[in-house]
């Protein structure tokens, strides 16, 4: 009996398309680049970048209809955060929020009926109060900023299981820099302190080094989250499964080595509370406010970030400050805030008063509203470019020749060959 021959296809056309799609999907080939490994790190060769800090209102994510919805939202938010380097995210009560709706749209199975609805209600009820779904859309937003901003590998740490993730895996990944993935060796790390005994000199602290814990210089309760710095060598030459770092501030990598390292969430009663409690000694001193009725439009060729008695005396020269605050209003606008704000001496008309900047960063919107998402990404969109002018602005620079002048420089961007992203929003579940 003999042995039939394998027929071969090599010579079909399809099966050509077919191994050249193959190939073309290959993890570790771009038909068009390569693909960005970190963000560029910002240095100035003199000053220093201003930080940057938005005001938000809670009630936004009331006007989201479902859970799903309030949760994409927040998200937006966070992801506009991050893109443009904010320091600091301020959610705040402006006394238009309604109380968010604890039950989801999303069911299983067939559809519900009353009934169900009644049980479902019930069983919310039995819950303990750790576990009861946020009614406040103050407390589910700065929630949802959080757990955005905590680096995947510390979120099981910091955030237990809780309603109001629920539809965390519905969270686009923010791929920050301090985001790091299994492997990346990289001189700062988030961690938290684990409870292991580490002597009297120090603590141990997990930052996502796999199998590794990391021996700090000072004893920290467990449990806390810290910035720690590491000597980029140590991850070969440290014996397994220790290593040794030093306890930062969390500014450290933005300052020494330009690294954005995500943002701070606060919570403010009032739109008064958004300055009053400001942690900035000295308090922020550029405050831009955001309105359709703002007396200065972006799109002015002169318009540029200065206090107003400056603007009467420009001599070319840009205005120097060091921490700038961007507030957005609710659906009504930021004069209805200020309007239900009891403590504020203003009324809503004279809402301007209260910055140094009233502008209309649409002056041309083809729809009657912007959504306050939306108007995070167009404002720090449109003034980008003035931050970062500002980083420039020096009074030594007076007596600098032009030649001379700083610059804002990044480094040449690292690309790798990897997949473009290994973070998820399902990596981790709430």
């Amino acid at each position: 009996m003999g042995f039939m021959k394998k027929r071969s296809n090599d010579g079909n056309p399809s099966n050509k398309r077919r191994q050249r799609s193959r190939g073309n999907n290959h993890p570790n080939q771009h038909r068009f680049g390569r693909v960005m490994a970190q963000p560029p790190k910002l240095k100035l060769n003199s000053g220093q970048y201003p930080t940057v800090s938005i005001a938000v209102p809670g009630s936004v994510v009331s006007n989201a209809q479902t859970r799903e919805l309030q949760t994409q939202l927040a998200g937006q938010i966070a992801r506009a955060a991050v893109v443009f380097r904010v320091d600091e995210v301020i959610v705040f009560d402006d006394g238009l929020g309604s109380t968010l709706k604890t039950l989801s749209n999303y069911k299983r199975g067939p559809k519900r009926n009353e009934g169900e609805d009644h049980i479902s209600e019930q069983s919310e009820d039995k819950k303990p109060d750790h576990l009861q779904p946020s009614t406040d859309p103050h407390a589910f937003l700065a929630r949802i900023l959080q757990y955005c901003e905590c680096p995947q590998y510390l979120r099981r740490k910091f955030f237990p299981m809780h309603p109001d993730l629920q539809f965390a895996g519905l969270l686009p990944p923010l791929d920050a820099p301090h985001h790091l993935r299994r492997g990346d060796v990289a001189s700062f790390r988030e961690g938290v302190v684990v409870d292991k005994d580490a002597g009297e000199d120090g603590s141990y602290v997990d930052c996502g080094v796999p199998n590794t814990l990391i021996q700090i210089d000072r004893v920290l309760s467990p449990g806390l989250r810290c910035t720690v710095q590491l000597d980029p060598k140590s991850y070969a030459t440290s014996k397994k499964g220790s290593m040794k770092g030093v306890v930062v501030s969390p500014t450290t990598p933005r300052d020494q080595d330009g690294i954005y390292w995500g943002y701070t969430t606060r919570m403010a009663s009032s739109i008064k509370a958004i300055f009053d409690e400001c942690p900035y000694e000295g308090g922020y001193d550029m405050k831009v406010g955001t309105s359709e009725r703002g007396d200065v439009s972006i799109d002015n060729p002169k318009f540029r970030l200065a206090k107003k008695e400056s603007l009467k005396t420009y001599d070319g020269d840009e205005d120097r400050f060091s921490h700038l605050i961007i507030v957005f209003g609710g659906v009504a606008g930021i004069e209805e805030s200020v309007d239900a704000d009891e403590s504020m001496p203003l009324s809503g008309e004279d809402s301007k008063k209260m910055f140094d900047v009233w502008v209309n960063i649409a002056p041309y919107q083809g729809s009657r509203t912007i959504r306050t998402e939306e108007a995070v990404f167009i404002t720090l969109s449109r003034l980008s470019p003035y931050i970062a002018k500002n980083g420039l602005a020096s009074e030594a620079e007076k007596a600098i020749p032009m030649k001379q002048k700083a610059v804002v420089k990044t480094d040449d961007v690292e690309f790798s060959d990897e997949a473009i992203s290994e973070e998820s929003s399902d990596d981790e579940e709430a």
